[in-house]
């Protein structure tokens, strides 16, 4: 498990950039205006496409609150993209690390014949998921960039947590016997919060960028059209 799964808000951020779907042919419309970038139909069809690959799910399955989670990732993703253009190329070894991560996840993929046939399966291509992995070390990238160095944790944070979160649900979930001391957990803690104030952070920045973007549906940019 990578550090955006490891993050509910960045993880489920960085979950729609793969490409095709399971679904069949799709016929495309625009469904948003992004800043004057166009996102489609079949743009938002491969967002489910991957999420039920990484799921092990049909892409059929997902509710209509869940599509619309995905499209709401896909116009983040968007606004962070303007952040990094032009961007560099992630390295071609860690693409590839992040691609074999995603095989792993797969079931009947140990060889190259069952991994192909799972990516038809969902309308994927190793190349579209290669490019997904790409995006998103680069959208990784700049987050930590932009965010990680504000992040300070002291020890009062991480000892507060400790005697007030932690310690209430060791003893609820097994007694005294489970309890450990902080300088055991310290640094586990630590992370954790930083990782939060990370998804706090992020989520106020994008935030931001909605607020200060142009986001528009077909509608509401034909009716201006007509004024």
């Amino acid at each position: 498990m990578n550090r955006w799964q490891q993050c509910a808000v960045v993880a489920t951020l960085m979950l729609g950039l793969a490409g095709g779907s399971a679904a069949g042919p799709i016929v495309d419309r625009v469904v948003r205006s992004v800043n004057g970038h166009v996102v489609l139909q079949s743009d938002w069809e491969q967002e489910i496409a991957f999420e039920a690959l990484m799921d092990g799910r049909d892409p059929d399955s997902f509710t209509t609150a869940e599509r619309t989670a995905a499209l709401d990732r896909l116009i983040d993703q968007e606004l962070l993209r303007e952040q990094v253009r032009p961007a560099p190329q992630a390295p071609s070894e860690e693409v590839a690390s992040r691609v074999a991560e995603v095989r792993k996840l797969q079931r009947d993929c140990s060889t190259d014949e069952g991994w192909h046939a799972t990516l038809r399966r969902y309308g994927l291509t190793q190349s579209a998921l290669e490019k997904r992995m790409s995006d998103e070390i680069q959208l990784m990238r700049l987050v930590e960039d932009r965010l990680r160095p504000s992040i300070q944790i002291d020890q009062k944070a991480v000892e507060t947590y400790y005697h007030d979160q932690l310690l209430p649900e060791l003893r609820k979930a097994g007694g005294s016997a489970s309890v450990k001391p902080l300088t055991d957990v310290y640094a586990k803690i630590k992370v954790l919060l930083a990782e939060k104030k990370m998804n706090e952070l992020l989520s106020g920045w994008l935030a931001s960028l909605r607020s200060g973007g142009n986001i528009r549906t077909p509608e509401s940019s034909a009716g201006e059209g007509n004024r």
